[in-house]
């Protein structure tokens, strides 16, 4: 069966936080943040996660995640890529992302590392930035055209 993606609805929010935890990514604003989530799906089991959490023309690519035995499937990159494309349609032009683990991921996808201090101010005072994320967590960014 092929993975579908769609809009998560408040029904999802169990199975995208233990897909998280699984992946040792913080939950602790899942319900709080605003942030919009799209799923994969295979058949009614949530196979992967991505959101986007709005900061005026900017947003926070946040919460990518795939089930560990789908690894390597390209599932992560097709995530990406519809969250691209919908906040290219939204009219954001920057995503920002915080990762401990994916920098080499994100690198393919064309994010490239910046210093925290270089993203607009309302995403240094989102949740990720402030508490949820290790000052460790490496900062990158892409500019959407």
């Amino acid at each position: 069966m092929t993975p579908f993606l769609r809009n998560a609805t408040t029904a999802d929010l169990p199975a995208i936080r233990a897909l998280l935890e699984r992946n040792g990514l913080p939950t602790g604003d899942l319900a709080s943040s605003g942030a919009r989530f799209t799923i994969a799906c295979e058949g009614n089991q949530v196979i992967g996660t991505g959101a986007l959490e709005r900061f005026g023309k900017a947003a926070l690519l946040r919460s990518v995640a795939v089930d560990p035995a789908r690894h390597s499937q390209g599932l992560g990159r097709h995530l990406v890529k519809a969250l691209e494309l919908q906040a290219r349609a939204a009219g954001i032009t920057q995503l920002v992302l915080l990762t401990q683990t994916a920098r080499r991921f994100f690198e393919h996808q064309d994010y490239h590392p910046v210093d925290r201090t270089q993203v607009p101010k309302a995403v240094q005072e989102s949740a990720e930035f402030r508490s949820l994320c290790p000052a460790s967590a490496e900062c990158m960014v892409k500019l959407l055209r």
